[in-house]
């Protein structure tokens, strides 16, 4: 009896751990579990790791904005997409077009809580200028950034898919800016999913 009982707690245990090492490993495939279309969650699964590169491909030739900044790094926005849960996705694509590997350190923020998530694009905002406010990539209660985490080794000419998941502004805001530290803003539209 007393093996069934730690067999069953086992079992239970491994479950939730998977659960939340899902939730998690992608920067947020557990919170867009809750209300989000299917095909987001596969994109957040794997952010970072080989498995996602299925992001970009949704659109590849779609391209809503780029920032260039210091060592040829390039963040290709591929869409921002509102989402009937009150979410906003910003996808899209990092390309090291410099001569050195590049990690995201930087991108993370310089707030504490932030920097729980590693190397990632944890430290992104959206800019609503007209309503004067800023949206923050949402955490999930672990305080893991809902984004694309583990960008570190960028090796040069090396593209790698990224998302991020902000609370959506007014349904009457379409146009925000994007903030990445160390990147200059680009203004990118919101459109509906």
């Amino acid at each position: 009896m007393g093996h069934r009982r730690g067999a069953a707690s086992a079992a239970v245990t491994a479950v939730v751990f998977a659960l939340a090492l899902t939730g998690c490993g992608g920067g947020g495939g557990g919170a867009k579990g809750d209300g989000k279309p299917a095909g987001s969650t596969s994109a957040s699964h794997g952010a970072g790791a080989t498995g996602a590169d299925s992001t970009p491909s949704d659109e590849p030739s779609k391209v809503i904005a780029q920032l260039k900044g210091e060592a040829g790094m390039v963040v290709t926005i591929n869409s921002a997409v509102r989402d009937s849960g009150g979410y906003v996705t910003v996808k899209g694509e990092i390309t090291n077009n410099g001569d050195e590997p590049f990690s995201a350190t930087d991108w993370m923020g310089e707030e504490v809580a932030l920097q729980a998530s590693g190397d990632s694009v944890a430290g992104a905002s959206l800019i609503d200028e007209a309503g004067k406010k800023r949206y923050y990539v949402l955490r999930d209660t672990g305080g893991m950034c809902l984004c694309t985490m583990g960008l570190t080794g960028i090796e040069p000419q090396e593209t790698r898919p990224f998302f991020a998941q902000f609370p959506s502004p007014p349904p009457t805001t379409t146009q925000v800016e994007f903030e990445l530290p160390t990147m200059p803003p680009a203004k990118i539209t919101i459109s509906e999913g």
